[in-house]
């Protein structure tokens, strides 16, 4: 089987790069963890209430784990995802000695490096790769450090977290069809490819520009150069448009809930943004070429957008966005909720109605 990422030295290499994060006494570690597993709970009906949707299918409960644990976690899924299709579109073609010898273990400590970078800056994720319908993650050590950095009330700020975890979990949980989407989209943008060596190699010289930002602050290289077909593009837009929803349906109702649950809702937010716009050059250079930077458009854009479409038709009529793949907005809907609601409901669905 085609070898692309020596997938344990990532592992080995995650693990070995992420920091430990703050300190803290074995007492406070288990009083977070209980805590976060009661907040979540907690977030659960909350969201559900306020949404509308409730989980049709079974998950696990939520895994609250450390930086390393994180990093190991995502190298498990995307092994999962990755050797597979790569392997398919190989037909199990043995690689080269090079490749097996040097290739895939250069990529494993690229990969392995920018995963021990990210994993100190996720606060959770609802991880779908390695497991069907997924699983909620919530790092610890990174919700500590953030509320600590901003001065929060503890209980305030990880409620806060989970309240929007908790949506992408029920974003998964109750359109059971989303994950499948998510994948398959995954899969054709793979095969999009033009040839399967061009795809390995595009995917090398992905991990390896990451891995170069994180050392080279001046890179102005984007890890999107690596899509280079009209093809690829195309799947591109339709997953950036239900990134972008989800996003911005996850931040909608963090705000649309905090206030009544959260006292110091409003202080947390103006801190936390006050935190994602900032940065020494290194961080900063890294975010873009991460794509973080896309994912901070990603919340204001997709926030507005879920905002005029409850605005014209109510919850009920927005929740009509998860009815099938057809009815997810596409990417030019997104700045025109208008547009949707006219696609999805008729003309008559333009009248506001209440949420």
């Amino acid at each position: 089987m085609a070898q692309f990422v020596d997938w344990d030295l990532a592992a080995a290499t995650a693990g070995a790069l992420s920091k430990s994060g703050p300190r803290v006494s074995y007492a406070e570690a288990t009083e977070v963890v209980g805590d976060l597993r009661r907040l979540t709970d907690e977030a659960a009906g909350h969201v559900a209430d306020y949404t509308g949707l409730r989980p049709q299918v079974g998950h696990p409960p939520v895994r609250v784990v450390d930086r390393r644990d994180w990093a190991a976690t995502n190298i498990a899924g995307l092994r999962e995802v990755i050797t597979p299709l790569v392997s398919r579109l190989s037909g199990d073609k043995p690689p080269g000695v090079l490749t097996e010898a040097v290739g895939s273990r250069l990529t494993g400590v690229q990969a392995g490096t920018v995963l021990a970078y990210l994993s100190g800056r996720v606060l959770g994720q609802y991880e779908v790769f390695s497991a069907d319908p997924g699983q909620l993650l919530l790092v610890a050590p990174n919700i500590v450090e953030v509320e600590r950095k901003l001065g929060a009330d503890p209980r305030d700020f990880r409620l806060w977290v989970c309240l929007h975890e908790v949506t992408h979990r029920t974003q998964f949980t109750a359109v059971p069809w989303m994950r499948a989407y998510f994948l398959g989209e995954v899969q054709a943008f793979v095969d999009a490819s033009q040839g399967t060596e061009h795809l390995v190699e595009r995917l090398r010289r992905g991990v390896s520009t990451l891995s170069d930002a994180v050392r080279d602050p001046d890179s102005r290289t984007s890890v999107l150069d690596i899509v280079q077909t009209p093809a690829q593009r195309a799947v591109l837009d339709r997953l950036t448009a239900l990134m972008t929803l989800l996003e911005g349906h996850a931040e909608f109702v963090m705000d649309g809930v905090g206030p009544q649950v959260i006292p110091s809702v409003e202080r947390i937010r103006a801190g936390f943004n006050r935190r994602r716009e900032a940065g020494n050059p290194l961080e900063k250079a890294i975010r873009r070429l991460l794509g973080v930077d896309v994912k901070m458009r990603q919340y204001a854009e997709g926030r507005k957008f879920v905002h005029g479409v409850v605005e014209q038709v109510g919850m009920a009529g927005f929740n009509k966005i998860f009815g099938s793949p057809l009815t997810l907005p596409r990417l030019d809907e997104l700045g025109d909720p208008a547009a949707w609601v006219a696609r999805v409901h008729g003309p008559a669905g333009a009248t506001p109605t209440a949420g």
